[in-house]
């Protein structure tokens, strides 16, 4: 069982930037950020591979979020530049311990943080 613990969100203005934290107490192969607004689905937002470092973003996002990670903590960042008010939602950091699925999917993954509220306003 691998338990995640996320840090990070909070109110910002538009423009402003926020570095969200997920730190993971196991293995895990594959990380990545969702977001879900009231009302919304959940959406895939950014994903990192631990072995080599690829990433994939979301063309919401291009541009202006970036995913990496600290292996020796075990732990993914996602820093959130220029965000606009549409960027309000809460995000979940999600893990999974294999590659199968497509990544922005949220069955693709087997373990969930508990979220952080990003609210941006204009």
């Amino acid at each position: 069982q691998v338990q995640l613990v996320e840090s990070g969100g909070g109110s910002v203005q538009a423009g402003g930037s926020l570095r969200l934290s997920c730190a993971a107490s196991g293995y895990t192969a594959r990380m990545a950020w969702f977001r879900q607004a009231p009302g919304k689905e959940r959406e895939g937002v950014a994903r990192i591979h631990f072995s080599g470092g690829s990433t994939d973003i979301a063309d919401s996002v291009k541009g202006r979020f970036t995913i990496s990670q600290d292996n020796a903590k075990n732990t993914v960042y996602l820093q959130m530049n220029s965000l606009k008010p549409e960027d309000t939602a809460m995000y979940y950091c999600a893990a999974a311990q294999g590659y199968t699925g497509h990544w922005a999917r949220p069955d693709s993954y087997n373990y969930w943080g508990q979220g952080t509220q990003v609210t941006v306003s204009s």
